[in-house]
Parts: C-alpha cells; structure tokens; sequence
C-alpha cells in the first residue's frame, strides 16, 4: 500500500474514481504553492489537470525546480494529452477514466524507477546537482537544459573540482579517443555551458594558456563534491 497525495482543486476529490477500489492511503490537498509548504509525506504525488492545463504545467515545474524526491503524476482527460510533453517533468500521465487495474499498475511502476533513481549517486558542488542516472543537472535547483555532450563535459569537471584540464585532456576524457575533431570543440562547448549556466557562468574558470577547471564556491572549498543518494 502506498501513501499518495492528490493535488486538486475540485470540491468533490473524485479526481481519480478507481483509487476508491484499490487499498492506497489517499490524503488530497489544494493545487496550490502555498499548500505544499507543508504537505504531508507521500510515496507518490497526482496533480489533478483535468480542468486548468495551464495551471498544472506552472505547478509541474515548480514542484520539480525545488526537488522533488518522489514521483509525480498527472491526472488528465484524454483531450489533455496533446499538451503534456517533457518539459512538465512528471514521470507519468494517468486518465481520469482509468481502471483500476492500470492505475495500481502505473502507481508501482513510478515509484519503483523513482526509488531506482534515487539510489543512483548524484554530483554536488557550488550549487550544481547532476543526476548520473537521468543525465540531468540543476544549478541551485533550476534545471539546465543540457545536450549529451555538454552535461559530459560539466559532469567531468564537477568531478574533479578546482583540477585544471587541458583541452587535449579534455577531448580525450569527454569525446573519447576516436574523436578527430580540433580543440576547439572544446571552447565552442564551454561557451555554450556558461551561456546556460547564466549567472553562475564563472563556474567553469579559464586559466590561461592551460585549459579549464571546475570553480569551488568559498563556501565549498573546504569539502569536496559528494556522490549523494
């Protein structure tokens, strides 16, 4: 049995009719920020975007910006399925119409990946999360949206802190040896990390006539980043 949270603004809470034939804890709270301050604990969180898919989509990405450790999922009728895409950042989609049967189904399988995930070791430093296991990464809990190569590259230098890398090095260690392109790869990508770190660009140092390294806060530099689970 799982303990699970419904977001919703309806005044009937029947969000989810086949939840009231399966044996889940079912607590429901407002579909609102303020209401989430404090929540209580669920293995798994619904929102309910039946009604106002605007509203949800905004409620989706707050919810996952400030890190959320358990499985969301969102509630739709079927003509909302057109306007939920990755950017929601929710690990499942459920029909209002569902049975009960896929409904337990989905239930089990969100929060066994989502324990999966979070058994995975994450790379903390300066503000900057990396998620191995999802190839995601957050700077201060904003997500960074990051092409393969690019979350590699910031990967690798989180991982070793403060430690310069060529550019050969780094071609070598984050491109592979089979790759013959020129160094500059290497600039052209670290330009592009830094636009999109935006404000917290001075993460990825420069030294001169040497290659680049990953920067420590002040408030860092007395540990080094964690594998953290």
């Amino acid at each position: 049995m799982a303990q699970l949270l419904i977001l919703t603004s309806a005044a009937d809470h029947d969000v989810l009719p086949a939840l009231g034939l399966l044996s889940h804890a079912v607590r429901h709270i407002p579909a609102q920020p303020a209401a989430l301050v404090n929540a209580p604990h669920a293995d798994l969180i619904m929102l309910d975007a039946r009604r106002d898919l605007a509203q949800a989509k905004s409620l989706c990405k707050l919810l996952t910006a400030t890190g959320l450790d358990v499985p969301l999922l969102v509630i739709l009728t079927e003509g909302g399925l057109t306007a939920v895409n990755a950017d929601w950042g929710v690990a499942d989609v459920l029909l209002d119409v569902a049975g009960p049967a896929e409904v337990d189904a989905r239930i089990r399988l969100a929060i066994g990946r989502g324990s999966d995930s979070s058994s995975q070791p994450k790379i903390q430093a300066s503000g900057v999360v990396i998620d191995e296991a999802s190839y995601s990464a957050k700077v201060h809990g904003r997500p960074l949206d990051l092409t393969f190569k690019e979350f590699e590259l910031l990967r690798f230098l989180a991982s070793h802190p403060s430690r310069v890398f060529t550019r050969e090095q780094l071609l070598s260690e984050v491109w592979g040896y089979d790759y013959f392109g020129g160094t500059r790869t290497v600039d052209v990508h670290v330009r592009r990390l830094r636009a999109k770190l935006g404000d917290q660009e001075s993460l990825i140092g420069t030294v001169r006539n040497v290659g680049y390294r990953f920067n420590m806060h002040e408030d860092d530099s007395e540990r080094t980043p964690q594998s953290i689970g």
